[in-house]
């Protein structure tokens, strides 16, 4: 390209995407004189979805803003906790996150996901068609046009990636209340509605229950209910400290 030359600071956070060779700090560019600040941005391979706010020295601009000879061009990481506008906050998660997808819904959180992986286009068009916000930790996914609204999840920990997501958008909560099978809400069920489909141990030792009303599936607080309530314990005090 023979456009103008602009140089970029990109916060320490946004580092990662950037390609070898690239430094966050003062990196230089030359552009081809028309295309937008957004599409700058993302030809170095950050993703927009994880940008806050743009500065050209030194006030704010929007992703349309087409840069001119000499600006110095400041990329902010993405406010937290983050507003999603225009829709309930839901999820869609692709194929990789499914632990952190049973940990959402163990919340109460919709958590849309499949073990079978759809492609990167239908997950896209679900979001859009859905309005969820796309989680994923493959970084090409972000970029595609036809997506309503999406995150990268910067760890591969199930917990670490609980409290990201947690941290980040700060999701209303209702432990106990959804499938981690299939993301159905689930209602109260009486024993003897569900007996006949008890093991002999567990008709002996546990009177309460739950049941899926998309899936049908039946839950007790069984044997592991204790450590599943101290991973709730633990996420409930982190979207108590992004509150505050």
């Amino acid at each position: 390209m023979n456009g103008p030359e602009i140089s970029f600071s990109f916060a320490p956070a946004l580092h990662l995407f950037l390609p070898a060779g690239r430094s966050g700090d003062r990196t230089r560019v030359v552009t081809d004189g028309a295309a937008s600040l957004g599409h700058v941005v993302e030809s170095l391979g950050v993703p927009l979805t994880e940008v806050g706010v743009l500065r050209v020295d030194g006030v704010p601009v929007t992703p349309a803003h087409v840069p001119r000879a000499g600006e110095s061009v400041t990329v902010h990481a993405v406010a937290r906790p983050q507003t999603v506008p225009g829709a309930p906050l839901r999820f869609l998660l692709d194929v990789h996150l499914g632990t952190l997808a049973r940990r959402l819904r163990l919340l109460g959180v919709d958590a849309a996901y499949t073990a079978e992986d759809p492609g990167d286009a239908a997950l896209a068009a679900r979001s859009a068609a859905e309005r969820r916000v796309l989680l994923t930790r493959d970084r090409g996914l972000l970029h595609r046009r036809e997506l309503w609204a999406g995150a990268y999840v910067y760890s591969d920990r199930p917990d670490d990636q609980l409290t990201d997501v947690l941290g980040r958008f700060v999701p209303e909560s209702a432990p106990w209340t959804r499938c981690t099978a299939c993301n159905g809400p689930l209602t109260d069920a009486g024993k003897d509605t569900v007996v006949e489909r008890l093991h002999h141990g567990t008709r002996r030792t546990y009177d309460v229950f739950a049941r899926c009303t998309e899936c049908d599936r039946v839950y007790w607080r069984g044997a592991h209910h204790a450590r599943l309530q101290a991973l709730v314990d633990r996420a409930q005090g982190t979207l108590a400290a992004a509150r505050s």
